[in-house]
């Protein structure tokens, strides 16, 4: 039924699937932009919050984007937000393998506001996405952003998103335990 880097994944999270909403396993399960099944689940157009975005070098090697240690990235820190009731539904970090962007769709990535999918989409790039860890965990400080207590359970997924067979972004995205349930 699930495709194996997701069924591995799901396994080795020791999330109760069963006791997810459905919206949630799709949340988590998903190969999709995440904009847009957002935008069709809450009805409301969803803006991107960037909370930071720096360039840097890792200081050591990232196995899931195949890159070594001193390697040039973009780390982007965003909310997906309801632009009409301005309600935080995502949060999502990104490391992006910055020599492996196509140069108009890093230029994009720096100066919109546009989410990234999107912005892929209008580069009309070709994709692959591996989902590779999906976790429920507390939070120490995150639920906050959400006006969830403090230490409330986040979903999360981990997944990397491969152009000209090359993995070139890694992402998480989380969202409280408590949202999405049906």
């Amino acid at each position: 039924m699930l495709r194996s880097d997701l069924q591995a994944a799901l396994l080795s999270s020791g999330i109760n699937l069963q006791a997810l909403s459905s919206f949630q396993r799709i949340l988590l399960t998903t190969d999709g932009t995440l904009t847009d099944i957002l935008e069709a689940y809450v009805w409301e157009p969803i803006e991107i919050v960037k909370l930071m975005q720096e360039h840097l070098t890792v200081p050591k090697a990232i196995p899931h984007l195949d890159i070594a240690a001193h390697t040039d990235v973009l780390h982007r820190e965003v909310l997906l937000r309801g632009a009409r009731s301005a309600k935080n539904y995502l949060h999502a970090t990104s490391v992006l393998v910055l020599d492996r962007l196509d140069p108009d769709l890093r230029e994009d990535l720096i100066t919109t506001q546009e989410p990234l999918g999107k912005l892929m989409i209008q580069a009309r790039l070709e994709t692959f996405r591996e989902i590779v860890q999906c976790s429920l965990q507390k939070t120490l400080d995150m639920g906050k952003v959400f006006g969830e207590p403090s230490d409330c359970e986040l979903i999360s997924r981990t997944y990397r998103i491969f152009s000209r067979s090359r993995p070139f972004i890694l992402i998480t995205e989380s969202f409280p335990g408590s949202y999405f349930r049906d």
